[in-house]
C-alpha cells in the first residue's frame, strides 16, 4: 500500500508546492487530487509545520518563555470540558470564518465573515471583553453581528455589486491572502502582555500563527473550507491535550 507520510520525498514535494503558492498565490481549487490525497497533504503540512517550529519551541524553552495570559484567563473561567469546546471548536470556527472562508469570494461567505468581524470589533473595541465571555453584553454582540450579516447579504448579492467585488477579489487575491496571514498572526499577540520585549520579539512570538495562516489559507483555497477548519481544530486539540497533561490544576 502507498503511505506517503512515511516518505521523505513526499515532504520535499509538499514543501515545494506550498512554497510556490506563497511566492505566487492563486485563487484556484486543486481538481487533480483525490480526497485521500488532500487528507494526506493536510496531515503532511501539519507535520512539516511542527518540524519547522522546533527551533521556535527551543527558543521559548531555553531563551525566553513569555507568559500566556490568555490561557490562564480561560482556564479560570471554564471547566476543562467547556474549555475544550471553546478552544477546540468555537474559536477555530470563528477564526476560520473570519480569516479563511472569504478567501473564496461568495456573497454568503462574505456576509458570514462580516458577522464574525463585527463580533470581534464589538467584543474588543466597544465592550472591551473576551470573545468567549458570556457576560451582559454577549446577547447584544451576537444579535448585532448576525443582524449585520443579514443586512449585508442582500446588498452584496446585488448583481452589479457582486460582479465588482468578484472582480476585485480576482485582481487582488495575492494581497488579500498575505494580509489575512499577517493579521491572523499579529492578532495572537494579545495572548501575551504588552511589553517592550514582547513587541520586539513579535515576529518570533507570532511565527507559529503565521505559519498556520499560510498553510490554512493554502489548503482552504486548494482543497476547500473544511480542511483548514478540521486542521485548526486538530491543532488546538493537540495543544489543549498537552496542556491538560502538563497542568495538575486542570486534571
Amino acid at each position: 500500500m502507498n503511505y506517503p507520510l512515511i516518505k521523505p520525498k513526499y515532504y520535499v514535494s509538499l514543501f515545494k508546492e506550498i512554497l510556490n503558492f506563497i511566492k505566487n498565490p492563486k485563487n484556484e481549487k486543486n481538481r487533480t487530487k483525490s480526497t485521500k490525497q488532500k487528507n494526506y497533504d493536510t496531515i503532511g503540512l501539519l507535520i512539516l509545520k511542527t518540524l519547522f517550529l522546533i527551533p521556535v519551541v527551543l527558543f521559548f524553552a531555553v531563551v525566553y518563555d513569555p507568559e500566556n495570559i490568555q490561557k490562564g484567563n480561560m482556564s479560570e473561567r471554564f471547566t476543562p470540558m467547556i474549555l475544550l469546546l471553546v478552544g477546540v471548536v468555537i474559536l477555530p470556527f470563528l477564526e476560520e470564518t473570519l480569516f479563511r472562508l472569504s478567501l473564496k469570494f461568495k456573497p454568503f461567505y462574505l456576509a458570514l465573515t462580516s458577522s464574525v468581524l463585527c463580533y470581534y470589533i464589538l467584543t474588543k473595541l466597544v465592550f472591551h471583553t473576551k470573545l468567549s465571555a458570556v457576560d451582559e453584553s454577549f446577547i447584544m454582540r451576537v444579535v448585532i453581528s448576525i443582524s449585520l450579516g443579514l443586512i449585508f447579504y442582500p446588498i452584496i448579492n446585488i448583481k452589479s455589486f457582486k460582479k465588482s467585488l468578484s472582480k476585485f477579489w480576482a485582481q487582488h487575491f495575492r494581497s488579500i491572502y498575505y494580509i489575512s496571514c499577517l493579521v491572523f498572526a499579529w492578532l495572537h499577540y494579545s495572548k501575551y502582555e504588552l511589553s517592550l520585549t514582547n513587541i520586539l520579539l513579535l515576529p518570533i512570538l507570532t511565527l507559529p500563527q503565521l505559519m498556520s495562516a499560510i498553510i490554512y489559507g493554502y489548503i482552504r483555497v486548494s482543497f476547500g473550507f473544511r480542511y483548514p477548519l478540521l486542521l485548526h481544530m486538530s491543532n488546538n486539540l493537540i495543544g489543549f491535550s498537552l496542556s491538560f497533561l502538563l497542568s495538575t490544576d486542570l486534571i
